[in-house]
């Protein structure tokens, strides 16, 4: 067994007792979020349950009546309903309310602060508390919601009434400047047809964009150190500036080693008007490609997402980054979701490129800031530019990176509603190698009732894609790699993540649950850093130097090394790192339940020498169950080897899904749970990036088989020598080889035998 793959628990701290449980872990049960599910935005009240002679009308009917107590007093409740209630003919009978009181409503106000959607043993709990019935908790808890959403009703009714009246006025000032308007030879009063109204609206417009260029090309003026020269419109007739774009795709090698990136520098001094210009040319465009629908957004034929009409998108959008590249192709998409997190923090994390390429680490590979023109306005984002390179991944050595020069602009267009928009640079320095380029794409975030975000995702690229393996090229075509559906499943899915490590009301009654606050954030701060490392190296990324072990297919193995020294989050030696991609003819869904159940791990996992795995401690983080951070134990068959624990975190969402694991020490993790530092425990992930092959529209939410099948990533990284220095062995080369290849066969046979 290749050296530092176990770690062994030589002395079992009193933390595990006999029968494999945890010594300080609570007895609770699973951590419940407030997010609400398919039915967060309820539109009806749901009735006291009745029995099945009850007509349709007197369901309505008790409907009816529970919605009007809520709104006359916000507080009521029905004290019960009886049988006779059941059979009584007369439609008007009055009902009995009971006024709850104001310490019962403040409970239970602030219970529904920190979770909307409580489960039936918080209902419980709170009912024994308040002195009332579960029943009676569940209908306030729905009467509550529904109430909030007919406060957003209303706030949405009144801004779309504002909006309405807005644009009558400019309708009303359009035409008054149409009446009055001049000939410009002559001077005198226009015919009817010289200028239209088209024609007109351009040019507001275009004095609406003059005055914002000023208005940044002033604040970046701060940060520059001089005033920023004037300079033509791109749109400008007169003085066109032709946007050059390396097209030559026909010939030579991709640039390896991060070249592209490395070989670009902040911008120069001449080059910030332009940038600041096209930066808020581009915010134009996003908007709006946000806002509109058809004819420039078509459904696809499945239904399931929105097509770019690329004729109808060069007639709405003329300007821009220039034409498509020779040999490029491209990809647009648009995707709408409701986010745990309001939109202050969502705009932080996009624009502080840190905490970006951590939330988005299953995309973004690599990223930096370059140049900051403008840090913003008022203390805030309102306003910022950044120039950024960023490197973009889908999690498999058989999809080539992406890598992006460009500009992130940040602008607060209403109270409650920012938009953050890219787009590529690559014409301030024209480069052959380059191989995608990022047209306006970002993100139109909307501030929701009780922190939630409405997010509407577009992403907008023109790519040379000949290099995808075609066992990937399905999935890229279809959006699902790198695609607005992967941004904001992902997106989703990571303020699910972060919710959980705020939350405070942790639910009490199962086994194995952690409950203390700081071990909880030290076991889940460790578990990022566990899926970061584990993506960043399992992708081609242009940092990576992949060797290919035998052949040309799409399943060899491809590995390679790297030198672990002074880093206290790795243990020092040769690390060697392997990774293969294959298609397997079962669901995604059905994949991602067989590799984390701990129950199937001996089926597959070789290193567990056919023990049984037991979990000892576990954290949900997100509405699905597959969302969580689980420490297993597991217990060797033979009685002379000593037993190890494992780290593992499985995540899943409608685009991509996650089983990442680490062997981890006794001792250290003892320290992580009661809160301690997790930067200073060693960990060499392994494990496995499961994606739809790009053949169903369902992606990983298909139930069953589904119709299509999974593209599995598998990737281990071994300690083959704690010495640095010291030289790689074919026989440790070898070694793990045999481990990926026989991993790969038990995977297979299982899920071979499930689906037969």
């Amino acid at each position: 067994m290749p050296a530092g793959v176990m770690i062994p628990a030589r002395n079992m701290p009193s933390m595990i007792s006999g029968n494999g449980n945890v010594g300080g872990f609570g007895t609770i049960s699973g951590l419940t979020l407030g997010q609400p599910t398919n039915n967060m935005m309820e539109g009806q009240l749901h009735p006291f349950e009745m029995t099945q002679n009850t007509s349709e009308s007197e369901i309505a009917r008790l409907r009816d009546e529970e919605f009007d107590s809520t709104i006359k007093s916000g507080s009521e409740n029905h004290e019960g309903i009886s049988g006779d209630d059941d059979q009584d003919p007369r439609p008007n009978k009055k009902k009995r309310y009971h006024r709850h009181t104001q310490h019962q409503i403040q409970e239970m106000e602030a219970f529904f602060k920190e979770c909307p959607h409580p489960d039936d043993k918080q209902r419980k709990e709170l009912g024994r508390v308040l002195g009332l019935e579960p029943l009676q908790v569940k209908f306030w808890f729905q009467n509550k919601r529904t109430q909030m959403k007919t406060q957003h009703e209303r706030q949405e009714n009144s801004q779309l009434r504002a909006e309405n009246e807005k644009l009558r006025a400019d309708n009303m000032r359009y035409r008054e400047a149409l009446s009055t308007a001049s000939c410009p030879n002559c001077g005198g009063p226009t015919a009817v047809g010289q200028m239209s109204f088209d024609e007109h609206h351009l040019r507001l417009e275009n004095a609406r964009l003059r005055e914002e260029i000023d208005r940044i090309s002033a604040i970046a003026a701060k940060y520059v150190g001089k005033p920023v020269v004037s300079y033509p419109l791109l749109s400008s007739p007169m003085t066109p500036r032709p946007l050059e774009f390396g097209s030559q795709t026909g010939s030579g090698e991709m640039f390896s080693g991060g070249e592209l990136l490395r070989s670009i520098n902040a911008p120069a001094e001449s080059d910030k008007p332009m940038i600041i210009e096209l930066a808020v040319a581009a915010m134009e465009e996003l908007v709006r490609m946000a806002q509109l629908g058809e004819p420039l957004w078509m459904t696809s034929l499945d239904g399931s997402t929105s097509v770019l009409n690329e004729e109808e998108y060069i007639r709405t959008f003329p300007r821009g980054i220039g034409p498509k590249p020779t040999g490029f192709k491209c990809e647009a998409s648009k995707e709408t979701c409701v986010v745990i997190m309001n939109h202050i923090s969502l705009v932080e994390i996009l624009m502080d490129v840190h905490q970006w390429s951590t939330v988005f680490a299953a995309i973004v590979s690599k990223a930096s800031t370059l140049d900051v023109l403008s840090t913003g306005i008022a203390g805030n984002y309102n306003g910022a530019l950044q120039v950024m390179t960023a490197e973009f991944q889908v999690p498999s050595p058989l999809v080539p990176t992406r890598e992006i020069y460009y500009v992130r602009y940040c602008k607060q267009h209403a109270e409650g509603t920012w938009a953050v928009v890219d787009v590529s640079l690559d014409h301030l320095r024209p480069d052959p190698t380059v191989r995608c380029r990022r047209r306006p794409s970002g993100c139109l975030i909307q501030e929701m009732p009780n922190g939630y975000s409405k997010v509407t995702w577009i992403e907008h690229v023109e790519v040379d894609d000949r290099g995808v393996h075609n066992l990937y090229k399905q999935l890229v075509s279809s959006g699902h790699g790198f695609g607005a559906r992967r941004w904001i499943a992902t997106l989703d899915r990571q303020c699910e993540r972060l919710a959980s490590l705020m939350a405070t009301n942790i639910p009490t009654g199962d086994a194995g649950v952690i409950t203390n606050q700081d071990g909880r954030k030290s076991m889940l701060k460790l578990a990022e850093r566990m899926v970061i490392s584990f993506c960043a190296g399992v992708s081609a990324s242009t940092t990576h130097t992949w060797t290919t072990l035998s052949g040309t297919g799409a399943d060899d193995v491809r590995v390679m090394t790297r030198k672990s020294v002074d880093d206290p989050g790795r243990p020092p030696g040769i690390v060697l790192s392997a990774a293969t991609s294959f298609w397997l003819p079962v669901s995604p869904k059905r994949v991602f339940d067989f590799l984390r159940d701990e129950n199937s791990r001996n089926e597959w996992d070789i290193l567990s020498n056919g023990g049984v795995v037991q979990e000892m401690a576990h954290i949900a983080n997100g509405r699905d169950t597959g969302n969580c951070v689980s420490l297993l134990r597991v217990n060797s068959a033979n009685s002379s080897q000593t037993n190890m624990l494992i780290l593992q975190e499985s995540c899943t969402d409608a685009t991509a899904s996650f089983v990442i694991y680490a062997p981890v020490d006794i001792v250290a993790m003892n320290v992580v749970l009661n809160g301690g530092d997790p930067d200073y425990v060693a960990l060499l992930p392994s494990g496995f990036a499961i994606l739809p092959d790009g053949t169903s529209a369902g992606g990983l939410t298909d139930a069953g088989s589904g119709s299509g099948g999974s593209l599995l990533t598998v990737a281990f990284q071994i300690l083959v020598d704690s010495v640095p220095t010291a030289k790689l062995s074919l026989g440790s080369v070898a070694t793990v080889n045999n481990l990926i290849a026989c991993t790969v066969e038990r995977i297979k046979a299982s899920l071979s035998c499930e689906n037969a």
